[in-house]
């Protein structure tokens, strides 16, 4: 069946004493969900269960086996447990507990599984670096419970894995939802940022602009309980976790391989969004064959929890009209471009399905292989605004330079397996300070920041030039450092 044009919703009334529900979940003594210990897969079965079903689940949590922590996520289970199954994502700082109010309907038709990302909501904490590694995670926890082939909704870096997976392992998923989601979540920068503020101020600075991140000011001032849960998930996220996670959204960009994506997809955001807004939604939609998309006023980041309502009447009409049972492989390639744009109507709905506009496609040159992984190792260690500005002015005279310092040093010599990049960052500091080129002090001291040495460390390595390299040396680069660090690791006001 062909998804709606449209559908009729409504934004569901908030009052002052809502709280999310969370279906055979024990509550705190303030009404709000606590963290679930995670389901381990139940031992003694004796027959296989069907392709895209969950096999019988015990109704207590057991603790996952240590052995499986680290390539398994924790999860857990609502809805029959013949029906096809439904895997739903968290968003970066949240747990399962974001999406308790659309379950009680989800759960009438589908088995929904839901997971913790590391070290959110008590899962261990066994970080992960990549996007791709949490989808590794979560696959292989669903190939431990038989399940095969499921519909995916995810939030924010819940909606990359799905995408992720959608592109890797397209015979897995038979529908997606993207809420809140983005081809490129910002910038790099600006993510390794918030893993240094993290590093250095633990997660306090998150959780308190959290708010406005995620929700409208009108939902925030009526709904304090409900936002001071939310700041609370922020609060006992493991911090080394938070920040793996932040790495791994500054290295996700899948924009020149939407075309991939060969499922009906929904992408849905709130019009008020202003982390992952309606034009990276638009984005999405452009370049995925077949997506549309669902724009929910009186919403910001967490649609989900602002809006429950309007969010899951979304998704249910999504996954009932737009599942494919047949897996992916067997179906015909998706075109890399959507089709011709539909004539643009005046937007007043509650939630907007719109076809997609024309994509113009990506050009670019092919680079040679030393010089693609050398630029990408350089914004990683330098940011993007340093390579950037340094592209930018480089001319006829210096463009050749700029090649070489990408190819050699970045390309190969950062690029070695044999150190890390925090002792590499160790060594440079060392090295400028010894050499006197105080000048490139300052990008490099953002760079071990980034690298992960903490404002105590880099100390230690400038006490450390004060001995051998002499204190007016020193001096002079504890100057520089303590400019960047102080600049590089306030938090938010």
């Amino acid at each position: 069946m062909a998804p709606p044009q449209a559908i009729p919703v409504q934004p569901q009334a908030t009052h002052a004493t809502q709280t999310p529900h969370a279906p055979q979940a024990p509550l705190a003594s303030q009404d709000f969900p606590v963290p679930q210990t995670a389901h381990a897969p139940q031992a003694g079965h004796d027959h296989a269960p069907q392709a895209g079903h969950a096999p019988t689940q015990p109704h207590t949590p057991a603790p996952q086996a240590a052995a499986e922590a680290p390539r398994t996520l924790q999860y857990r289970f609502d809805g029959p447990e013949d029906a096809p199954v439904l895997v739903i994502g968290p968003s970066l700082g949240t747990t399962w507990h974001m999406w308790d109010r659309q379950i009680p309907e989800l759960a009438q038709h589908w088995r929904v599984f839901r997971y913790d990302l590391p070290g959110h909501g008590g899962a261990p904490a066994h970080a992960a670096p990549s996007v791709a590694e949490l989808g590794d995670r979560l696959l292989a926890t669903l190939d431990g419970l038989g399940v095969q082939r499921f519909g995916y909704a995810g939030c924010s870096i819940g909606g990359a894995v799905g995408a992720d997976l959608a592109l890797r392992h397209p015979h897995r998923v038979a529908s997606l939802a993207l809420v809140a989601s983005s081809p490129r979540f910002g910038s790099a920068d600006e993510f390794r940022q918030r893993g240094v503020i993290v590093r250095t101020n633990g997660l306090e600075p998150m959780a308190r602009t959290a708010p406005e991140r995620w929700f409208t000011p009108g939902f925030a001032a009526a709904q304090p309980a409900i936002v001071e849960w939310a700041v609370q998930m922020v609060r006992t996220t493991d911090p080394g976790c938070y920040i793996a996670a932040c790495e791994a959204l500054a290295a996700f960009d899948i924009r020149d391989h939407l075309g991939r994506i060969g499922v009906p997809t929904l992408v849905l955001v709130g019009a008020e969004d202003k982390v992952t807004g309606p034009a990276e939604a638009r984005t999405l939609v452009a370049g995925i064959p077949d997506a549309r998309l669902a724009l929910v006023p009186g919403a910001s980041h967490l649609a989900p929890v602002e809006q429950p309502a309007a969010v899951c009447d979304l998704l249910l009409t999504h996954f009932s009209t737009a599942w494919q049972d047949a897996p992916a492989a067997a179906l015909p390639a998706p075109p890399l471009v959507p089709g011709p744009p539909t004539p643009a109507t005046p937007f007043a709905p509650v939630a907007e399905i719109a076809a997609a506009p024309l994509a113009p496609e990506a050009a670019g040159r092919l680079p040679d292989d030393r010089y693609e992984r050398g630029t990408k190792v350089r914004r990683e260690v330098l940011g993007d605004a340093h390579v950037d500005a340094a592209n930018g002015s480089a001319d006829a005279f210096t463009e050749d330079f700029q090649e070489l310092v990408t190819r050699y040093a970045w390309g190969e010599v950062w690029n070695r397996d044999g150190l890390d990049r925090r002792t590499r960052s160790c060594i440079t500091l060392t090295a400028l300070v010894a050499s006197g080129h105080l000048e490139g002090l300052a990008a490099h001291t953002r760079a071990a920041l980034r690298n992960g040495l903490t404002p105590a460390e880099i100390k230690e390595v400038l006490l450390q030039t004060a001995v051998y390299c002499g204190i007016p040396a020193a001096g002079a680069a504890f100057s520089v450092a303590q400019s960047v660090i102080q600049e590089e690791t306030t938090p938010p006001a």
